[in-house]
């Protein structure tokens, strides 16, 4: 078996040239549109790639000509988004009345593990066949903006996904369970948040042991790191600050190495909070453990800050990390205003998708240029960045850029590296334009006083806002119903407005980018007013 890293491999990143909407497969989009800069042959453009994608789709396992091609699509939907349950590897396995009720009238205690007594029945409780739309949009038009197609009629398909809660039922009894949480990958605001909430709602559920494993998956081969007892006591107040209490780290051991440890310890709830990777790590966990015939429940928590997971409204992190932006922002923005042609350039996160640029930017009002990995651009040349920052100042006195950090690559000279991720190890796009605006205006005599901020790590290290407060809590306490109520290789997430259980490589496939002709997109281009780039 190979190593943790390998087996999780490089996030898969759409390259940034005019490439359809990727939040979902079968889908038909409209190609980047200008945002004030129009040209006449935009339509048949859009048309064509329309047809393009068609003859793509064409060749797929789609027959648009079978009358019954909707049907049969969605079949193959809830199909594959069917989530996995314990029932499908022991068929016998026995289900207890649940554990957790909010009318409950008598302390948790191992006399009432079969399920606790109240004074009526609860209706609190999700049924399994409870779904959640997942589109909720009917698009009459390829050509719509934003429009997420299957055929090229556009016509609607309703699709359907798990509605998360607690269950009636549950697969586990608390007193036999040893639950243990996990954080991987970069820091994030709300995973303390994250952390309590689950360790509060397996304790409601009766549980008494829980631990915590250090610093990632790293933690369940280093013999010199000892997991953590966790408790209510423990994690009460550690919502209150920023970073992880049970450490993070990347990369790991091999699947083999890690199923072994929790094989050992009598695990057989396993909470994995982390980004792409780190789900496509809980994935290999999870089929590991299946293959062992292990019952264990090993259910992830989405955790990107760049909010870059398919399927989702949002991730915990990302309303904090643009709302902390703001600062970054208003500093530059001050900076460049304050000062004689000032130019205020910000870097943001976003490896490959600009969300954060793209709502900071938006939230902010004082950005004149938004740059992402999806919208590709030229810093040079009449059309360039350079050119419309000059004319800022002519007109302005002063502007101010924002840049997603994995915007404009394709500017700066690739190292091949990785981290122990699989991630390509970006070069600093931030940088590159500050040298690049500071020489530009030095050739052409016209004097600018460039300022450069990086806010990455100070934002990555605050607690979170109350958005993301309210998020973690209902992720972290749903992850638990999950686990109890039997379903494994599943993750959480809210979609709609609701909460949702998704299979996790439904939500691992390539990572979520921004649609170059979404609303959202559009509304950032008229609040910088930036013409095309190209």
């Amino acid at each position: 078996m190979e190593s943790l890293s390998s087996a999780i491999g490089p996030r898969t990143v759409l390259p940034p040239a005019r490439k359809v909407h990727c939040r979902n497969n079968h889908l038909f989009s409209t190609p980047l549109r200008r945002s004030s800069a129009v040209s006449r042959n935009s339509r048949s453009r859009t048309l064509s790639a329309v047809r393009v994608k068609a003859a793509e789709n064409a060749k797929s396992s789609i027959d648009f000509s079978d009358p019954d091609w909707k049907l049969k699509y969605q079949k193959e939907f809830e199909s594959r988004f069917n989530i996995p349950h314990i029932t499908d590897v022991f068929p016998d396995a026995v289900s207890y009345p649940s554990t957790f009720c909010l009318r409950m009238r008598t302390p948790v205690s191992e006399e009432f593990a079969q399920g606790y007594p109240s004074d009526e029945k609860w209706n609190g409780y999700i049924n399994n066949n409870d779904r959640v739309l997942l589109k909720t949009i009917y698009y009459s038009s390829p050509t719509s903006a934003g429009a997420e197609c299957i055929d090229p009629s556009c016509t609607w398909v309703e699709q359907w996904v798990h509605r998360a809660g607690p269950r009636e039922k549950i697969y586990y009894k608390p007193e036999e369970v040893k639950a243990a949480i996990v954080t991987c990958g970069g820091l994030c605001p709300g995973l303390n948040d994250v952390i309590r909430h689950i360790v509060i709602t397996l304790e409601i559920y009766g549980v008494k042991k829980i631990v915590g494993i250090p610093f990632g998956y790293r933690g369940f081969s280093d013999e010199d790191l000892a997991e953590m007892p966790l408790s209510r006591k423990v994690v009460q107040n550690i919502h209150l600050s920023g970073g992880s209490l049970l450490g993070v780290s990347r990369g790991g051991p091999k699947v083999t190495d890690i199923v072994d440890s929790i094989e050992q310890r009598g695990i057989n709830m396993l909470f994995v909070l982390g980004g792409n990777g780190t789900h496509a790590g809980a994935n290999a966990i999870h089929n590991e453990c299946l293959k062992r015939r292990l019952k264990v429940a090993v259910v992830g928590v989405p955790k990107t800050i760049d909010n870059d997971i398919l399927l989702m409204d949002k991730t915990f992190g990302f309303d904090t990390a643009v709302e902390e932006a703001q600062r970054a922002i208003n500093s530059a923005y001050i900076e460049a205003h304050s000062a004689y042609h000032g130019i205020g350039v910000v870097k943001l996160m976003g490896r490959s998708s600009g969300f954060i640029a793209m709502h900071a930017s938006l939230a902010s009002g004082q950005i004149d240029i938004c740059l992402i990995p999806e919208v590709p651009f030229n810093l040079h040349g009449p059309h360039g960045v350079l050119r419309h920052l000059k004319y800022l100042l002519e007109t302005k006195g002063s502007a101010v850029l924002c840049v997603a950090e994995g915007a404009g690559q394709n500017f700066l000279q690739k190292t091949n590296a990785t981290d122990a991720s699989g991630n390509a190890v970006l070069g600093d796009i931030g940088v590159h334009i500050q040298q690049e605006v500071k020489k530009y205006f030095r050739e052409i005599g016209v004097p600018a006083d460039v300022k450069y901020i990086d806010p990455t790590y100070m934002i990555r290290a605050c607690r979170a806002n109350a958005s993301d407060g309210i998020l973690c809590t209902v992720l972290g306490q749903n992850a638990v119903h999950g686990a109890f109520a039997g379903y494994s290789g599943i993750t959480v997430g809210i979609c709609n407005t609701h909460y949702v259980y998704f299979p996790i490589p439904e939500v691992i496939s390539q990572a979520r980018c921004v649609d170059h002709n979404s609303r959202m997109w559009h509304r950032c281009l008229t609040s910088t007013g930036q013409p095309d780039f190209i």
